[in-house]
């Protein structure tokens, strides 16, 4: 079976994946899967730097706990995920994350969107940590200029990637949202 590729839309406190196999003119979706990156029985770990709406978390040996679960939640999903049943069959050429933006929090004044800003690191650093120990390749793409990136690295008019993508919702079935469009387009940049 040819190598697949995964693509990630990182959000916070999990990611929507999707996995395309090859050949690159021609790629066949395999799955789509939500990848937990935070416990779900621990509410806070989905916005470990937000103390609550509005306010961002001051204790930082809170913050440093929470982070080490959002790690341990990552490393264990991506486990999971290479190991699916749909992907175990074959061998992962690497992965694309898109993510909203790649900002650093300490530039960033307020302190509440200090806090989002974190969060956005946090969750794609983690989740690029598990897949290279996993010795999986990775790259990140902003969402704002991903269909630049894709037209450029598939060689094709973004009208002709977002065709294809979109035609990927009748075998992955619904719902078919623009995080799981995005995360089917780093899929097929990582697939080239």
């Amino acid at each position: 079976m040819a190598a697949y590729a995964l693509g990630f839309r990182v959000k916070s406190g999990h990611a929507i994946a999707v996995a395309l196999r090859g050949p690159v003119q021609s790629p066949v979706p395999l799955a789509r899967v939500s990848v937990a990156l935070s416990d779900p029985s621990i509410q806070a770990t989905k916005q470990p730097y937000h103390a609550g709406f509005g306010t961002a978390r001051e204790d930082r040996t809170e913050v440093a706990r929470l982070v080490a679960i959002v790690e341990r939640c990552a490393r264990h999903s991506i486990a999971a995920l290479l190991t699916d049943d749909r992907l175990a069959s074959s061998s992962c050429r690497g992965a694309a994350l898109v993510v909203g933006s790649v900002i650093d929090p300490e530039q960033v004044g307020n302190p509440h969107i200090r806090a989002h800003a974190h969060e956005g690191r946090l969750f794609r650093t983690v989740l690029e940590d598990a897949l290279r120990a996993n010795h999986v390749r990775c790259s990140v793409f902003v969402e704002k200029a991903l269909a630049g990136e894709a037209a450029k690295h598939l060689k094709r008019p973004a009208a002709d990637v977002k065709r294809v993508v979109g035609g990927f919702a009748r075998a992955l079935g619904g719902p078919w949202r623009i995080e799981e469009k995005a995360a089917a387009t780093a899929a097929w940049i990582a697939l080239g």
